[in-house]
């Protein structure tokens, strides 16, 4: 089993959006049972609170269902439960190695990484701009299944 957690600021934005289009891309290839997908934040600000309803308009447009969510919070142990930590911009990188005391196994990527894109994924709860965020956050998930799928 492949886990991952996808983090960023909140995790009522990106990062709900990337389990949602992850979980969506591993179920169109019948790999659900070879992964765990989960999400969560740097911050206690969302905490409880569901997706972002731009992000369940967007993935509702794209045709992509949203996976059941409520905002939590990495916690340092997430380090050991998962395989691939994900976050979504250079700030949660390092809050992400600060939560998880350092990153020794390289364990913890930007999702940008992952399509070669070196820049960090926009917050539409700032910028407004859901459809770039998609676009971003769906490349780089492609990005990471194949790269998965490679190192299996």
């Amino acid at each position: 089993m492949i886990s991952i957690l996808f983090v960023c600021h909140g995790n009522i934005c990106r990062s709900t959006m990337a389990q949602s289009v992850m979980t969506h891309l591993v179920n169109k290839q019948n790999l659900s049972a070879c992964f765990l997908i989960e999400s969560a934040a740097t911050s206690r600000e969302e905490i409880g609170n569901p997706p972002h309803h731009g992000t369940v308009g967007k993935l509702r447009r794209e045709g992509i269902p949203v996976v059941p969510h409520r905002a939590v919070q990495m916690i340092r142990q997430d380090y050991d439960r998962y395989d691939y930590l994900i976050g979504m911009d250079s700030a949660n990188i390092r809050n992400m190695t600060s939560i998880a005391g350092g990153d020794p196994q390289g364990k913890i990527f930007k999702l940008g990484f992952f399509s070669g894109q070196r820049e960090d994924i926009a917050d539409p709860w700032y910028t407004g701009n859901f459809e770039d965020t998609y676009r971003d956050v769906l490349a780089g998930c492609q990005g990471l299944l194949k790269y998965c799928m490679e190192q299996e």
